[in-house]
């Protein structure tokens, strides 16, 4: 009995999963292929980094690991055509901090960058970033994309350790004019 209550569950939490999928693949394809999405970031991970582990795991409510949970935060990246716009946190190692606090984190926006999008066997897209104009630091976007819009984002930088995100895309929202 213990059995299939288990079999069940795990059939209904699948299901669940297809449900609430961020959007369908035609929507991803379209989004991607006009190059006018936004990832929002719904956790950071510090990658490489036992300090902030140890930190992290010695807050109150924290149940160990060194993922920190974003979910109702507007932690995100746009890109579009002609620009990058990044406003994510950073939790790591930084070997040059700004005088600013204000300017912390990973905040910037690039009108000069490469991009690269490639697509693997199983229908997922690797879409790869590098921006050229930012004043304090250049970054190194990896994106990560299923066919259902779930996305990871690694971030790297010249004076940053690595960062990752997991999150989803959507379809930027279209400025009236």
């Amino acid at each position: 009995m213990k059995l299939l209550k288990l079999i069940l569950s795990i059939a209904l939490t699948a299901s669940a999963l297809q449900l609430f999928a961020q959007t369908n693949k035609e929507t991803t394809v379209k989004i991607l292929s006009e190059k006018n999405y936004t990832f929002v970031a719904n956790s950071a991970m510090p990658l490489a980094n036992m300090d902030v582990s140890r930190i992290l795991s010695s807050m109150p409510g924290n149940q160990g690991g060194a993922t920190i949970n974003l979910t109702g935060s507007q932690y995100d990246l746009k890109v579009t055509k002609d620009s990058v716009v990044a406003y994510l946190p950073y939790y790591g190692r930084s070997f040059s901090a700004p005088m600013n606090p204000n300017e912390g984190g990973i905040k910037f926006t690039s009108k000069d960058f490469s991009y690269k999008e490639s697509k693997n066997k199983k229908g997922a897209y690797t879409i790869q970033i590098n921006t050229k104009d930012v004043s304090r630091e250049n970054f190194r976007l990896t994106l990560n994309v299923t066919e259902n819009g779930y996305a990871n984002l690694i971030a790297s930088g010249n004076n940053k350790q690595p960062i990752n995100f997991n999150g989803y895309l959507i379809e930027s929202k279209k400025k009236d004019k």
